[in-house]
């Protein structure tokens, strides 16, 4: 009998990344940063755990309900396991960056842990990759969060890369200027979610006709864009709409060929944005890619990011060949397997002699072998 299965065994959502999805992720995550790096962004690197109260302040306390919490022996204060990396990021930026200039750009790498998954994504724990601008209300911020984040993806060779746009603070606004009853705006909120057209015109009073405008205005840019134009808004809802075109036109002008849609209504992830927002696909893939949009950092500084989602990053990236694995028996100098690295060889050193070098190669998922003639292919 063995409990080897049970010691193997982990919990709902979890896994061990193995050869070769470790070292394929972490190339990615390196060429996201480096990307994000080469546009003046700056790595931070928040720890995994925080005390509950900074943790779930401000942007974090829409991450309340999916972080696990534990008591710390040392403080005997209650702690958090993060869930999402933009509320860290953000009072990074507001406490221990305050005085730096702003606009700060900073850009960060890191594993989050959720309380529970969702259909689409099970897992509870999985990467994070992300970029955070800080200290600008300008639409050329969200742009270029929009622009970097696309640019990314397709850098990978993500095929077919998609923008959703959304204005979640555009409902909330214009229900505030139409002065909806209060207790009218969660049902009105969920069938708006559910576009249901039908109910959000028996609950929309005075704001029906334009909330089934906008349930109207979903789609291609340019058919979103005139739709939306057209609806007859309150000054802060249009403000909210004109801002949409603005950072869709720089977006354009960026990337001319980069697919976006429009959901004027959508109200999707952690709740805490309050601008433009968006979420990144692929084409052929349901999972979405990355999110992001604008919220208030601290509270009270305007700011804008994305976080790419490796996981889902990683199921559509191009699988790229694996480097080139080498054989090297026991008594070849060290100074010409270091030649071989040099010229780009993976080499795996055989630690015994063996009788037959090749089978051992092929035993040890190696490609080539080191012979007394030189590199040799293993049939």
């Amino acid at each position: 009998m063995t409990d080897t299965p049970i010691r193997a065994l982990l919990p709902a959502g979890l896994r061990d990344v193995l050869p070769p999805d470790a070292d394929r992720e972490a190339v990615v995550v390196n060429a996201i940063m480096a990307r994000f790096a080469a546009h003046g962004y700056e790595r931070v690197k928040p720890p995994l755990i925080e005390f509950e109260d900074t943790l779930l302040d401000g942007a974090g306390a829409a991450t309340s309900s999916q972080s696990f919490r534990v008591m710390d022996p040392l403080s005997q204060r209650m702690m958090g396991v993060r869930a999402d990396m933009t509320p860290q990021v953000a009072r990074v930026a507001v406490a221990r960056l305050a005085s730096a200039p702003r606009p700060l750009r900073l850009s960060y790498a890191g594993e989050v842990l959720r309380v529970k998954g969702t259909q689409l994504r099970p897992e509870r724990q999985f990467g994070q990759a992300g970029i955070e601008l800080i200290g600008s209300a300008a639409p050329s911020a969200d742009a270029e969060v929009v622009t970097l984040a696309a640019e990314a993806l397709t850098g990978l060779g993500v095929p077919g890369v998609s923008v959703d746009l959304s204005l979640p603070a555009l409902v909330p606004t214009l229900l505030s200027e139409l002065g909806l009853a209060k207790d009218a705006i969660a049902p009105l909120r969920e069938a708006l979610d559910h576009k249901d057209a039908a109910l959000v015109g028996s609950l929309g009073g005075a704001a029906a006709a334009a909330l089934s405008a906008l349930l109207d205005a979903v789609g291609p840019v340019d058919r979103a864009l005139a739709a939306l134009g057209a609806i007859v808004l309150p000054s802060g809802a249009a403000a909210e709409r004109d801002r949409l075109a603005e950072v869709v036109a720089r977006v354009r002008a960026a990337i001319p060929g980069l697919a976006l849609t429009v959901d004027p209504v959508e109200n999707r992830g952690f709740e805490y944005h309050t601008g433009v927002a968006f979420t990144l696909f692929a084409r052929g893939f349901g999972a979405e890619l990355g999110r992001g949009g604008r919220y208030l950092a601290g509270g009270g500084e305007p700011a804008t990011g994305t976080t790419l989602f490796l996981d889902a990053v990683l199921a559509v990236v191009p699988a790229n060949a694996r480097p080139r694995r080498l054989f090297v028996p026991v008594g070849v100098p060290w100074f010409e397997s270091a030649a071989l690295r040099a010229a780009g060889w993976v080499t795996v050193s055989g630690l015994d002699p063996v009788g037959d070098a090749a089978a051992e190669a092929k035993r040890l998922g190696c490609s080539h072998v080191m012979t007394a003639t030189g590199v040799v292919a293993v049939e």
